[in-house]
């Protein structure tokens, strides 16, 4: 340590203070105190960098950085993503986190068109009896197909998903190999209605393109927009990371957990139906398929073990089968009571198009003085283009594409495509009527 002396002159000053104590006093009480600045700066005390000063905590060095986990994972033939790492069963944290990092894929949708019919043709065939050789004629039917090809519909998915969870009172797997309501020490086995309703519900939800936290208990009203906002989506008791919890509290010897990632946001019914009704407009006569497909629509994480690893390879189940081996792996997994479990009570919702809320705009209305005042609010909103009534006290917005744009896009190259008898493996990602990208470069087009 380092002691500096002070000025010669402020010492004649203090010695003068200290001879006499009335001039010392009156000059502390004029002399403010220093600031923090002052404080800081102060160099009559010095440490040396040297000097081996060491502040730090007993018990040894600073703790790492945090590092997320990588777990291993592999992707199934449908592109669902299935994992089987012994930390992601043991750690709900590490669960929970592999769970979000993985939503952060949205899942793959296609709209698919088939077209193909039967023709019956006759062939000559060759027989050979008592060592000479007759011909007859035989029918056969071949099943052509005149056109197969799919649209991409995923792209037009935005944002970052919505984390949801099943209602209490919902039928759905809850570490059990059969569907159970409520939780904890609550849940019980759903009857048969119950599973049934449930059921039911969920075919005219994905139809209809609602959200997954909107339960059969609903009645849809078009001057009700606001439900399809992401308000209220953890409708268990329970949070995600609590059921992640859960899952790795188990010990089951084939257990699961899958997180489902849903699209909503269009009426997918509606799309389809009009997608049948532009093919019928060419005389198409033949039979015709147009679904939505979904893939990538899975993220499954399983038992470590040898059993459920062999499980989760197709080759090694048709053995199983073919053996007879696997219908008493499935008693097992069914009746023991360390089987089977089965955790499917979330997942990620992606929207293609969701209706927000917004403020209240509070500019001076243009129409406040005029008698027609509704009429011009009614004729406000439509050149919004939404077709959706306000509720009271809250404007809203659609964002995102809207299916009637996309269809409307989309029309022309589907009833080209049939007339074409296109098909394509790969799914279609622009109209064929969009201009081409070299030519928006050009000057004046």
């Amino acid at each position: 340590m380092l002691i500096i002396d002070a000025d010669p002159v402020k010492s004649k000053q203090d010695s003068a203070e200290d001879s006499n104590p009335s001039l010392a006093s009156s000059s502390l009480q004029r002399q403010p105190p220093p600031t923090f600045e002052e404080s800081i700066a102060d160099h009559v005390l010095h440490f040396p960098q040297d000097d081996g000063l060491n502040f730090a905590q007993e018990g040894g060095e600073e703790p790492p950085a945090f590092a997320p986990y990588d777990a291993h994972f592999f992707t199934s033939r449908s592109g669902d993503t299935i994992s089987h790492d012994s930390h992601l069963n043991d750690d709900g944290e590490a669960l929970y986190r592999f769970l979000l990092s993985q939503a952060s894929t949205p899942p793959t949708i296609i709209l698919r068109c088939q077209g193909s019919h039967n023709e019956t043709h006759t062939r000559m065939v060759h027989s050979h009896r008592n060592g000479h050789t007759e011909m007859k004629t035989e029918q056969y039917t071949e099943r052509i197909t005149d056109f197969d090809f799919c649209i991409d519909v995923g792209q037009h998915i935005f944002g970052e998903p919505t984390h949801w969870s099943y209602a209490d009172s919902t039928p759905a797997y809850r570490g059990r190999m059969y569907q159970e309501v409520g939780i904890s020490e609550e849940k019980r086995k759903a009857q048969k209605s119950e599973r049934k309703a449930a059921k039911a519900w969920d075919i005219e939800r994905t139809r209809r393109g609602f959200p997954p936290w909107i339960g059969s208990d609903y009645a849809w009203r078009e001057d009700q927009p606001y439900v399809m906002q992401a308000n209220g989506v953890l409708r268990s008791s329970w949070t995600l990371r609590q059921w992640a919890d859960d899952y790795c509290a188990s010990r089951k010897y084939l257990k699961e957990f899958n997180y489902q990632k849903v699209a909503y946001g269009w009426n997918f019914e509606a799309v389809r139906v009009a997608a049948i009704s532009v093919v019928n407009s060419t005389h198409y006569r033949g039979d015709l398929s147009v679904q939505f497909e979904t893939s990538q629509n899975v993220v499954s994480v399983r038992s470590h073990n040898h059993l459920s690893r062999a499980l989760s390879n197709r080759w090694i189940k048709f053995l199983l089968f073919l053996t007879l081996i696997y219908p008493f792996i499935w008693l097992f997994k069914r009746f023991h009571s360390r089987g089977g479990g089965r955790w499917d009570v979330c997942g990620g919702a992606y929207a293609l198009k969701r209706v927000e809320q917004t403020k209240k705009r509070s500019a001076p209305d243009a129409h406040a003085e005029s008698p027609f005042r509704d009429v011009f609010e009614t004729v406000d909103a439509t050149a919004q283009g939404s077709s959706l009534a306000e509720p009271p006290g809250r404007r809203t917005k659609v964002v995102g594409m809207r299916e009637g744009e996309w269809f409307r896009q989309w029309e022309g190259t589907i009833r080209r495509a049939v007339q074409n008898r296109l098909q394509d493996k790969q799914p279609l990602t622009m109209p064929d009527d969009h201009p081409a990208h070299q030519a928006l470069v050009l000057d004046g087009y």
